[in-house]
């Protein structure tokens, strides 16, 4: 599971879209809007931000972590990934499916 917030929904449906198309994540959710309060170049910011939750597997990690990094407008975007402990075996084999590269 990764966790990646986007500026907007433009960005974050693009992100969503292109990573399930590109089949490097099996789903994108997309939780809006959230509120973020951080501190950026020794600033407070506080932002309404998209958050995307994107299922994928360990094996496409590397290359979901390019692709973010190739679209999101942030010079340095929220990259988070937490391990998946259990889940509904069925529901891990279609994220599987879903992520196999294709030859």
């Amino acid at each position: 599971m990764i966790y990646c917030t986007c500026p907007d929904q433009a960005s974050a449906d693009r992100i969503a879209g292109l990573l399930v198309e590109q089949r490097l994540a099996a789903c994108v959710s997309i939780i809006a809007p959230v509120k973020s309060i951080y501190t950026w170049q020794d600033k407070l910011e506080t932002s309404e931000e998209w958050l995307l939750l994107i299922k994928t597997t360990q094996a496409r990690y590397a290359d979901l972590q390019q692709a973010i990094l190739s679209l999101h407008p942030y010079e340095l975007p929220e990259i988070i990934a937490v391990p998946v402990q259990r889940g509904l075996p069925a529901y891990l084999h279609w994220i599987d499916e879903c992520t196999q590269q294709q030859d």
